[in-house]
């Protein structure tokens, strides 16, 4: 046990020691400054500008910049989904498969787009490389570029005074592409190359089973690419069908440290791009303290139960190596488990429908409190932001004043744009679990009945609405209704607070700075630091405590 814990902290440290100098390199590139890259990406980055014409010189205002979001994201789709469709036409199908239906594409190109990358499907047996590696893979690179631009369009919102233009997206997006995005994935592909994860062009492999002596088929396909972007952009979408618990995509415990980092390094990284930022680092280091004070609990708690946790055998005290990895063990998944849904990218190394109650319940809850503990790129520190936003807003209300955040007023306008971004998850959750229950057949796609069967249904619908895209085994995903119902939800709940984050970003640039006074609330002190782990613990205690009590929490007791 005392050798998990020395890994865990290991691994902190490396993530922090990578994360710092990381941080301030994305804030030269989001702020124009001359970087590491600029001699080699520059000339690149100008032809692209040269391409889009017009549309990529001029700074936006809010609504320009919502706009283009909104239309771009529109093209992936209907490309990606097309894309899908026509497969069985398309080149790089060497296995020759067909073209998917019209709810798994609608699902399939509706999760890429959104970052949530929930997988209906098992990769290996239903897409192409030609799918796999232009259609998917893209996504993951343009999903998470637009989610670190939203993310600068507040914090420009916040920094700039009396202004109407937020910056170009076409800029941002290139920018987060070609100077972050693709030379991470690059050395990353290079490090999983080296342990063995695929990357190739060519079919399938045939040889013989060790156990059986039977004929079996190796899939293989553009493995590597895809991984690392897919942790990097904190997509979580699998090459294979059992993600990186295969060992195609994860095969070693070298390869499985490099992919865990992978998947918090930006979402930490950009806190730290925050703090520059804003030319004040204790901004950041409040965020930085409540993120990892829930991520190491979270880590803590999941390690614990499925160490000493009741079983499903009913004793006490034995390990939990269901659905784990060997090669792993209970350290890594339980890191993992806690990792991939508290930053949104839904990847696996091991089956969750397996953890214990506590085990299944912790990742859950990260979840549920809107994937603010370093969230998605881009997407998880604005929504943390506005949190800070609620927090400050209900201690002005205590002390009759006006709420302030980095010296601007927060204003009634500001807390209706906030409420929607944490809203929409929430009841998106909610009301997707009820729809779902309502549904005659739900008891068919459920491999378990009574809490556990409620428990997969709350868990993959907490999934979707929050981007995630991560789910419990038990849960049959490729059904109509499902696809349907999902797509739907994963589309609501990425552009609605995505939307509001922009006009919240353009009411905020239209006001002056507002000098700070003796009455200002610190948000740099401990106090505040207690106030905000309190408000976000409330929201989601409150909202979810009696859905929990009918899954996880039930279990445990029956179990017990």
């Amino acid at each position: 046990m005392n050798q998990v814990w020395m890994m865990q902290i290991i691994f902190f440290i490396v993530l922090i020691i990578i994360a710092i100098p990381l941080g301030r390199y994305i804030n030269k590139v989001m702020t124009n400054q001359n970087n590491l890259l600029t001699k080699i990406v520059q000339p690149i980055e100008h032809s692209v500008y040269k391409f889009l014409g017009p549309v990529s010189k001029e700074s936006m205002r809010g609504k320009d910049y919502a706009i283009s979001v909104l239309i771009f994201s529109a093209i992936s789709f209907v490309v990606l989904f097309l894309m899908l469709i026509c497969q069985g036409f398309l080149p790089l199908n060497p296995e020759g498969l067909p073209g998917l239906s019209f709810p798994l594409a609608f699902n399939t190109a509706a999760s890429f787009v959104t970052n949530t990358n929930w997988q209906a499907y098992a990769g290996e047996e239903t897409l192409s490389i030609f799918s796999q590696a232009i259609g998917l893979t893209v996504q993951n690179f343009v999903s998470a570029a637009i989610g670190i631009s939203v993310l600068y369009v507040l914090l420009r919102g916040f920094k700039e005074k009396t202004t109407k233009y937020l910056g170009n997206f076409w800029q941002d997006m290139t920018r987060v592409i070609l100077y972050i995005l693709v030379p991470l994935s690059l050395v990353v592909s290079i490090i999983l190359l080296s342990q063995g994860v695929v990357q190739t062009l060519s079919t399938s492999v045939e040889t013989t089973s060790l156990e059986l002596g039977e004929k079996i088929f190796l899939p293989l396909g553009t493995v590597a690419s895809q991984i690392a972007i897919k942790q990097l952009g904190t997509n979580g979408g699998g090459y294979f069908g059992s993600n990186s618990a295969f060992p195609f995509e994860n095969p070693t415990i070298i390869s499985n440290f490099v992919e865990n980092i992978s998947i918090l390094l930006i979402p930490v990284a950009l806190i730290v791009a925050f703090g520059v930022f804003v030319k004040d680092w204790k901004q950041g280091r409040t965020i930085m303290i409540v993120s990892f004070g829930f991520l190491i609990a979270a880590m803590i708690g999941v390690t614990l139960t499925e160490y000493y946790g009741p079983q499903y055998s009913n004793v006490i005290g034995q390990l939990n190596m269901e659905g784990k990895e060997t090669r792993f063990g209970i350290g890594w998944s339980s890191l993992w488990a806690v990792s991939t849904t508290a930053a949104s990218n839904g990847s696996v190394n091991a089956m969750l429908d397996s953890f214990t109650p506590l085990g299944g319940l912790i990742p859950m809850f990260l979840m549920q409190l809107g994937e603010i503990i370093f969230g998605g790129a881009g997407s998880g520190l604005y929504g943390m932001i506005v949190f800070i936003m609620l927090a400050i807003f209900i201690a002005g209300l205590l002390v009759g004043r006006t709420p302030e955040y980095l010296g601007k007023k927060i204003e009634p306008f500001d807390m209706k744009m906030a409420c929607l971004v944490i809203l929409t998850p929430l009841l998106l959750t909610l009301i997707g679990t009820m729809v779902f229950i309502l549904n005659p057949d739900a008891m068919n796609d459920l491999t378990n009945s009574g809490p556990h069967g409620f428990s997969e249904i709350l868990y993959g619908l907490t999934s979707l609405a929050n981007n995630n895209g991560s789910a419990f085994a038990g849960l049959a995903t490729n059904t109509v209704f499902l696809n349907i119902l999902g797509g739907v939800i994963m589309l609501l709940s990425r552009f609605i607070p995505m939307t509001a984050i922009i006009f919240l970003a353009s009411h905020l640039g239209k006001k002056n700075v507002v000098a700070e006074s003796s009455g200002t609330l610190s948000t740099t002190n401990t106090t505040f630091i207690v106030m905000l782990i309190i408000t976000i613990l409330v929201i989601g205690a409150l909202s979810f405590l009696p859905s929990m009590a009918l899954g996880p929490i039930a279990e445990f007791f029956l179990t017990k």
